[in-house]
């Protein structure tokens, strides 16, 4: 047999809890927003535009990138003097 002091307690205890649960239930999101529709759209552009930026600049604009010079060099002949 229960105390009624402790039974009004606990019952109380219960309606805060459901309470909590469907506060938080309320303010879960109902419709997608603008991230969850184009949010991966968005990125995979951005990644595709800054991938095609850089193959331009390092194949386009003419920048010698100090590659090995073994094979292109040729010795000059000594000169005794």
């Amino acid at each position: 047999m229960m105390f009624p002091l402790v039974r009004n307690a606990l019952s109380s205890l219960k309606i805060q809890s459901i309470q909590q649960i469907r506060a938080r239930q309320s303010h879960s999101k109902q419709s997608p927003d603008f991230h969850d529709k184009y949010g991966n759209i968005l990125l995979a552009g951005g990644a595709t535009f800054c991938l095609v930026a850089w193959v331009f600049t390092t194949t386009q604009i003419g920048i010698k990138w100090n590659l090995s010079p073994v094979g292109r060099v040729t010795p000059r002949a000594w000169n005794d003097e």
